[in-house]
């Protein structure tokens, strides 16, 4: 009898043991999901990698596309670093900021200059959703604030038909990210041409006519363009003097009229952003491709191709600059980076990536045919960079893969104007029109820089997710 009660305690002494240290290691377990089956593990040994996205130097007060405060009664506002971070993604919803603010997800680059020498490491510091952002100050968040919603259900362009259906009416109506008496800005999805000709009847120029005219007698008319396989903000004007300001705003010479000091500061703040996939990584974070291009006319006689002028004087060549800055991390052999066109040429940014940085954009099979002949599938394993060991990539539930992204045999082109700053030009026509004096008051109100965030395309969000999302 004596021996079973001390067996008894035994047994309790042991469970109470397991229990407690069960309790102690709870915090630390993580759910992991091998072959469709969900198991408790244990994280795993050595720091878990962390895919930092870097944010460009934080410009000041006023940004563009906000409304400055101005007079002795109104000071300058202060910009917190929650508010810049809403401001550079403007898509994402301001919860999904403040989490990662929450969670301390959030840095500062700690060193004078954003350019770090080889063998030296980075110092950030993590921060607060309130503190205040410095002219020229740094901020990294994780890439995961980026990852957006994905719809499952992949955008298909209607058949093109002679003359416009309903369908096709409806759909490019579905694509109007911005529209006012002067501009319509559309969010362009892939594959959907920009200029038709005889063969092509719903290029957007030919739907425009017919779809977004609303209430004016004529369609708006292109002012730039985006290639076919391109994706992102697209715009267009509706009238006569809007179209001729754009022109000139647009126009390479930037011979622009003077019609005020506003109007001129607003045109020197206009530019364009991209986000692009890249095979590999610019030797260097981010700097300037100064290359001028030129057209060479191929053996068929009747295509051409945009290439890197060779300075032999006897070519017709075009200035071309392109500013870029590496986002984040090279994952499987890709890069993530940002280009803001300083001119604009014809695929321009193609050919500077694959030729000037000898980093050819994903999809693009017109000027890295000789990296995609050999293209693959991207494989399910890599390799962690501070452990070395494998590790798999999260895949997005409910979705198609095989739909352009990295994962499809023939990807799409990951090529996306994201960011569009331009002056308001319908505040400028009326406040320059001869009608001045019948000026509605509300109007000097308005910005007078307009800004526009376009989220990027389905194809390309999957490559960000299976790409970019945390590591388990």
């Amino acid at each position: 009898m004596r021996w079973n009660k001390d067996v008894s305690r035994c047994l309790l002494f042991l469970s109470r043991r397991y229990y407690r240290s069960a309790l102690a290691n709870r915090d630390q377990a993580v759910v992991r999901v091998s072959n469709n089956i969900t198991y408790l593990g244990y994280p795993k040994e050595g720091a878990k990698p962390c895919q930092l996205l870097s944010l460009p130097p934080f410009p000041g007060h006023p940004l563009p596309g906000k409304k400055a405060a101005t007079g002795p009664d109104q000071p300058s506002r202060h910009v917190t670093a929650i508010s810049w971070i809403k401001y550079y993604f403007d898509e994402i919803p301001g919860s999904v900021i403040l989490s990662h603010f929450n969670k301390g997800l959030v840095r500062l680059d700690l060193n004078e200059s954003s350019t770090i020498k080889e063998g030296r490491t980075r110092l950030l510091k993590k921060i607060k959703h309130s503190d205040i952002m410095e002219v020229g100050a740094r901020i990294y968040v994780p890439i995961s604030v980026a990852e957006t919603r994905i719809s499952k259900r992949y955008d298909v362009i209607p058949s093109g038909t002679l003359y416009p259906n309903a369908d096709e009416i409806a759909y490019l109506q579905r694509l109007v990210f911005y529209k006012d008496p002067a501009i319509i800005v559309l969010n362009k999805p892939p594959k959907l041409p920009v200029k038709g000709n005889l063969p092509v009847h719903n290029s957007m120029d030919a739907l425009a006519a017919a779809a977004l005219s609303y209430e004016y007698d004529e369609g708006p008319r292109l002012v730039h363009r985006l290639d076919r396989e391109s994706s992102g903000l697209h715009l267009m004007g509706r009238t006569e003097e809007s179209i001729s300001h754009l022109h000139l705003l647009f126009s390479n010479t930037k011979k622009s009229k003077t019609l005020s000091k506003a109007w001129n500061d607003a045109c020197g703040s206009t530019y364009q952003r991209y986000w692009a996939l890249v095979i590999g990584s610019p030797k260097e974070k981010e700097g300037v491709i100064s290359a001028p291009l030129t057209k060479v006319l191929l053996d068929d006689g009747r295509t051409d191709r945009v290439m890197l002028a060779q300075h032999s004087g006897l070519e017709a060549s075009e200035e071309a600059v392109t500013e870029y800055r590496l986002l984040g991390p090279m994952i499987n052999g890709c890069s993530w980076i940002e280009l803001r066109p300083h001119t604009s040429r014809k695929h321009q940014l193609r050919v500077h990536c694959a030729e000037a940085l000898g980093t050819p954009i994903v999809g693009d099979y017109k000027y890295s045919w000789f990296v995609h002949r050999k293209w693959k599938q991207m494989p399910r394993v890599d390799v962690e960079p501070t452990t070395g060991k494998p590790y798999r990539l999260k895949r997005p539930e409910g979705l198609d893969v095989q739909k352009g992204s990295v994962l499809s045999r023939v990807p799409l082109l990951h090529l996306h104007c994201r960011e569009l700053v331009l002056p308001n030009i319908a505040k400028f026509i009326e406040l320059h029109s001869r009608k001045i004096k019948n000026l509605n008051p509300d109007n000097s109100s308005k910005p007078d820089l307009l800004r526009f965030v376009a989220p990027m395309p389905s194809h390309m969000k999957i490559s960000w997710k299976l790409m970019s999302s945390y590591l388990i």
